[in-house]
């Protein structure tokens, strides 16, 4: 069995990692830790884990992270770079949530996060944990770097176009929205019921903290720096990522025997039969990502849709994608939920 332990395990990510992990053949959960709810009994906060996880919230200090096989950091930006020397020192395993390793410039993450690294040198061993690009770095991998939800979905859809040469990458477009725990489980005003329900609106335009990651991504596969622009919503939604992606064909090819060649040994993307358009109800709860590839008109633009939950393919699902592939189980394993419908 994995021995297991998640820092951080009281906001949207946690929780949606001990629903996943709990039903793992795997895996034995041996810490959660929180600060604020040390002595707390899991099942208290989230009443669906009832009889599925008998543990109480640990003070960090105290949960013995050190014996464990592999920790998932489900924490806010800025707190696994504090504590993640030490447990690969200890030989521990680590996959972060979070956004302090995904970024290898970090000059540019500083500018983007607003903080000082605490351990930069780490950067340029973390391996960055989208599967279907790294597979093979993740077998071998310390230090594993979830993606974020908004550049999983992004990235996913233009993979292809890219990797085929066909677009012109000095104009992506990528318009993508959002619900609302995306924004993650703390109590800000535009997270309020009576904020989002009955709205739509984007924001982030002049440069959200998701651009570089997506940019740094895709420029890696294309061998040169990419031209994006990233134009993030909210919709009154909880769960779901809509991605509407844009690029200009630079050669003539047929997208659909593309997406369906490139994907068709990956058990987490799905594409759609040509016509079809994709809906965010179709993968929630799950840990799919669902593509549907359009040309209108016969026109030079490509229109891809890409479609994933946020707090499973975009979070917690990819994070133990991430850890099957690390500890060479199925990849599969303890992720192949169906999605909820309705």
């Amino acid at each position: 069995m994995i021995k297991v332990g998640i820092v951080g395990g009281t906001g949207y990510t946690g929780v949606e990692l001990l629903r996943l992990l709990a039903q793992h053949p795997k895996v034995k959960i041996k810490a959660i830790t929180s600060r604020s709810e040390a002595g707390m009994d899991v099942s208290d906060m989230f009443t669906n884990l009832r009889g599925r996880i008998d543990l109480k919230f640990s003070d960090p200090a105290d949960a013995k992270l050190n014996k464990c096989d592999v920790v998932f950091f489900a924490t806010p930006n800025g707190i696994a770079m504090q504590q993640v020397e030490s447990l690969l020192q200890e030989d521990v395993k680590v996959i972060d949530l979070a956004a302090d390793f995904r970024i290898k410039d970090v000059a540019e993450w500083e500018k983007w996060y607003g903080m000082k690294h605490a351990c930069p040198h780490l950067l340029s061993e973390a391996v960055y944990g989208l599967p279907e690009i790294n597979r093979k770095q993740v077998k071998k991998a310390r230090l594993i770097a979830n993606p974020g939800c908004y550049p999983t979905a992004v990235q996913l859809g233009f993979l292809p176009l890219i990797e085929s040469e066909a677009v012109d990458i000095n104009y992506l477009i990528a318009d993508v929205k959002s619900g609302v725990s995306g924004a993650g489980r703390k109590a800000e005003v535009h997270t309020l019921l009576a904020e989002a329900s009955d709205n739509f609106k984007a924001y982030g335009v002049a440069g959200h903290r998701h651009l570089p990651e997506i940019r740094q991504g895709l420029s890696i596969v294309a061998k040169k720096t990419v031209g994006l622009t990233f134009v993030p919503h909210l919709v009154p939604m909880i769960r779901g990522i809509h991605a509407t992606l844009y690029a200009r064909l630079t050669k003539k090819i047929d997208l659909q025997e593309l997406y369906e060649r490139r994907y068709e040994k990956e058990a987490f993307v799905d594409v759609l039969p040509a016509g079809k358009h994709p809906e965010t109800r179709s993968v929630r709860g799950s840990n799919l990502c669902r593509i549907a590839v359009h040309q209108p008109q016969n026109s030079d633009t490509a229109v891809i849709l890409s479609v994933t939950d946020n707090l499973v393919k975009g979070a917690a699902g990819q994070a133990i994608q991430n850890m099957n592939i690390l500890f060479g189980l199925p990849e599969t394993m303890g992720i192949d939920q169906i999605a909820l419908l309705p």
